[in-house]
């Protein structure tokens, strides 16, 4: 019989009486000394060392590789919650291709880290995904590759966890796979952490979408839906609105460079050519000496002339212009624009004129003319 002292003291005699299992021991055996084992470690998890858990290692891993599916079933489940399970056997049972045999593992087990995950997501079926995307937390590294290489279930379980963290890469690909997907869109939509610029390019091509998803999923609520639908509204057009930290760094790093006299043109068009929506509109509005919320108003209205307004007052070439219009269009899913058109009406629009035009749409805002 396989000791607690034999495993603590003497390693030798327990890997002796496996190989003799593993020899001589028919599958009944084996399967029989891995429960033993199992109980043995699972009794004693909390007080074993480093150096007890990777001779646990050692024993799972020999004898995982000698028993059928359904004993190693039966492992990934009891070993899944333990924080202190075998990291190695933790490993081989992630990345086995029986998603009986990984999902426990994938979907709870502590010992699984990021690198692993990735790798995990990267190579394995989409069962396996599946399972990695019902995790307690999920950092955005490994939401990435869920978001690239899942189906629509997978994509959607993900962004349904709530413990489940997304870089902007990850929401710019999920606000394109939301367009035509109406459980997608209302889930990306209420994640509170959506970038404003996607957030806004997602409302831009999917609000009736969303409004008829809230509807259907709470009926008992239908009569607030259109106050729900109103305040999405509100957010993407309301300075007062609330942005996340991402937009919030974006506009007091603008701020700075415009307090120190760096911020100009060529600045503007880095922005722009990266697709930093928040830092573009910002600079914007303060080269133009406008309030956010209404550079961002004039940026997104159906037509682009707003933006030529703006350039216009801030002094903008041609070429920034031309991807600014690119820019916007995306940001709003709006058509894209006739560039030629809009290059015969900037280099036609005075700046007297886009001045006059500002001060409408100050005057609208109730905001105090400069």
């Amino acid at each position: 019989m396989i000791s607690k002292a034999a495993t603590i003291s003497s390693p030798g005699s327990l890997l002796d009486e496996l190989q003799s299992t593993l020899a001589h021991g028919t599958v009944a055996r084996r399967v029989e000394t891995l429960r033993r084992v199992t109980d043995l470690f699972i009794n004693g998890a909390v007080d074993y060392s480093d150096e007890q858990v990777g001779l646990f290692d050692d024993v799972f891993q020999c004898l995982i590789d000698h028993i059928e599916a359904s004993a190693k079933m039966l492992l990934a489940n009891r070993l899944a919650p333990i924080d202190t399970a075998p990291p190695l056997t933790i490993r081989a049972l992630a990345f086995d291709d029986i998603i009986e045999v990984a999902g426990p593992v994938l979907s709870r087990s502590a010992r699984l880290d990021d690198k692993t995950l990735i790798e995990n997501a990267r190579c394995k079926s989409q069962a396996h995904l599946m399972a990695i995307s019902t995790r307690r937390t999920l950092s955005g590294a490994v939401t990435d590759v869920l978001v690239q290489r899942g189906n629509d279930e997978v994509v959607q379980s993900t962004v349904s966890n709530p413990g489940a963290e997304f870089t902007e890469r990850g929401f710019t690909r999920l606000v394109d796979r939301a367009e035509g997907n109406d459980n997608l869109a209302a889930s990306v939509g209420m994640r509170p952490s959506v970038p404003r610029h996607l957030y806004l390019k997602l409302l831009a091509k999917a609000s009736d979408t969303v409004r008829q998803r809230l509807e259907a999923a709470n009926p008992q609520q239908a009569a607030e839906v259109p106050t729900v639908i109103k305040e999405a509204t509100r957010r993407a057009r309301s300075a007062t609105s609330t942005i996340t930290q991402d937009t919030e760094i974006a506009h007091a790093l603008v701020k700075s460079l415009h307090a120190d006299g760096r911020l100009d043109e060529s600045q503007v068009a880095k922005f722009v050519e990266a697709g930093k929506f928040d830092e573009a509109n910002a600079s914007i509005a303060a080269l133009a000496n406008l309030p956010v919320a209404i550079a961002e108003n004039m940026m997104l209205e159906s037509r682009a002339e707003g933006v030529m307004i703006l350039a216009k007052v801030a002094g903008l070439s041609w070429p920034t212009v031309r991807t600014l219009i690119k820019m916007r269009d995306e940001v709003s899913g709006a058509e894209p624009s006739d560039l030629n058109a809009c290059k015969d009406t900037y280099e036609r629009l005075r700046p007297s004129t886009a001045q006059q035009v500002l001060r409408f749409h100050r005057m609208q805002q109730n905001v105090p003319v400069a």
